[in-house]
């Protein structure tokens, strides 16, 4: 069977909606999604989108998809992608679509001028670990992310 990858369009939006809540229901994590398909929407195919997505066809079928958006690096004086998520359904694993999707962001990053691709994986996720080092990616060990978000953000903000 064949992989294909292509740009999300806003037709793909119920089928992001359901992967996104796919990769959160794999990664222990639907308890955290909360997130609007409308505001979801806005956000990738509205008038300043803030992300991209795209989808992973196997056997004409989309079976999984990569959303990232653009990040930068004041160190290099470039910019960088940061690749938010890359889910494949069970299903379709072991295809290469998964390779492919990263692949495909890795070359826009590179045509697009970027420094660096960078993303996060749990630390339980044996297989993603595995992959993702079995392409040449390097975990940055002494880099942790920081998060402020619902009233902790709403605190910062307000300055208390």
């Amino acid at each position: 069977m064949t992989v294909t990858i292509r740009p999300a369009t806003c037709d793909d939006l119920p089928l992001i909606a359901s992967l996104i809540r796919e990769l959160a229901e794999y990664e222990r994590l639907s308890h955290v999604v909360r997130f609007d398909e409308g505001e979801l929407g806005e956000h990738l195919f509205g008038p300043r989108p803030a992300a991209e997505a795209l989808i992973g066809e196997h056997g004409g079928r989309a079976m999984g998809f990569a959303l990232f958006f653009p990040t930068f690096s004041t160190f290099e004086g470039k910019p960088g992608i940061w690749l938010e998520d890359l889910f494949v359904r069970p299903d379709a694993r072991g295809a290469g679509l998964g390779k492919a999707l990263l692949l495909h962001v890795a070359r826009l990053a590179v045509k697009r001028g970027c420094a660096r691709f960078e993303w996060s994986v749990l630390d339980w996720n044996e297989p993603a670990l595995g992959f993702y080092r079995s392409l040449g990616a390097q975990m940055q060990e002494d880099w942790r992310i920081m998060r402020a978000d619902g009233d902790a953000l709403a605190r910062l903000a307000a300055g208390t």
